[in-house]
């Protein structure tokens, strides 16, 4: 991969990330309920994903996935399912008074927010048909193939991490502001509406024609 055609593809990567989706949401809301140390973990689980997704890619697996419908739709539905579950969490999750010395978050587990944000990219198809459609276009198919590929994922990864931090960090320090039970009830059932509308905008996805 020559210097020009990565940085066009790292100039990619930052348009990607920054749009909005079910992986922003989901950091934003993880660095609402645990703020930004415990919450980014989250994120973790967002790039173990990508990079799965990567390589299904790269292995030719995601052309199959893309082109079966059945699979598509199973992929696709549990996903939908997935953000609706959040949504209704995020709905009941526990409020409480807080002041300057009293900002008490519930205690996520790291391995269960890795889990969490592996799920929500891992079970998106629509991430696996868009980065079908998008790495090959700055592939060269006259240089090693893994090489490229490796670079690209360092690339996407680095920079995602990168977005998410801010996502996860804009939600610890709204946190901060939230001094009644009121507030963070109305913050929280926001974010529940938002996982619920990417539930639904996942539900409308359809496969391309083959």
């Amino acid at each position: 991969m020559s210097l020009d055609t990565w940085l066009a593809f790292f100039a990619a990567c930052w348009v990607i990330s920054l749009s909005p989706g079910a992986g922003a949401i989901a950091s934003m809301s993880s660095g609402l309920n645990y703020g930004f140390r415990r919450g980014y973990w989250n994120a973790i689980g967002l790039q173990l994903a990508l990079v799965l997704q990567i390589a299904v890619v790269a292995a030719g697996v995601g052309a199959i996935l893309a082109t079966s419908e059945p699979a598509f739709a199973a992929i696709k539905w549990f996903g939908v399912a997935y953000l609706a579950y959040l949504g209704w969490k995020q709905w009941f999750a526990p409020v409480g008074a807080l002041t300057a010395g009293n900002a008490v978050r519930p205690l996520g587990r790291p391995l269960t927010l890795v889990l969490r944000g592996f799920v929500v990219n891992a079970s998106n198809p629509k991430a696996i048909v868009f980065i079908l459609a998008v790495l090959p276009q700055f592939l060269d198919p006259a240089r090693p193939l893994l090489a490229q590929y490796l670079a690209m994922t360092a690339t996407m990864v680095a920079v995602d991490l990168v977005v998410m931090a801010g996502y996860t960090g804009l939600a610890a320090r709204v946190l901060r502001l939230l001094a009644t039970p009121r507030q963070q009830r109305l913050l929280n059932r926001t974010f529940a509406g938002l996982f619920v509308a990417a539930a639904g905008l996942l539900s409308l996805v359809r496969r391309a024609p083959a």
